[in-house]
């Protein structure tokens, strides 16, 4: 039997022992996402509405296709933390479990698909 207090237990764990680390990752991607949303608008807005050539040669320099990249990969990270929190509040019984793996399958092939696509512009 363990001598501690309720604050002793709680201090740097949430009740499954992972809502701190959830909340910091929340929380950096959000820093992240408020650089890159920016640079991605910026560096989409420049090319939006050119023909296909210019925005193969466009999305073939490294910053773009970088930042491109980037914002996909956090951004669908960000969302799949987001969605696990709300299955984990607002869903109950056994349908819990089959609806989070199915949100970070989903949210993991989109990132790979958007990453991939920009891959196979800048090469």
């Amino acid at each position: 039997m363990a001598y501690l207090t309720a604050r002793k237990r709680a201090t740097g764990h949430g009740s499954a022992r992972s809502g701190t680390q959830h909340h910091w990752r929340m929380q950096v991607s959000s820093v992240a996402l408020l650089i890159l949303i920016p640079c991605f608008v910026f560096t989409f807005g420049a090319i939006y509405g050119a023909p296909y050539e210019e925005v193969v040669a466009y999305y073939q320099r490294p910053f773009p296709s970088i930042v491109a990249a980037l914002t996909l990969a956090v951004g669908f990270l960000h969302f799949r933390g987001g969605v696990q929190t709300l299955i984990e509040d607002y869903v109950h019984g056994a349908l819990k479990a089959p609806l989070i793996v199915a949100m970070i399958c989903l949210s993991y092939a989109a990132a790979a698909a958007g990453v991939l696509a920009v891959v196979r512009l800048a090469l």
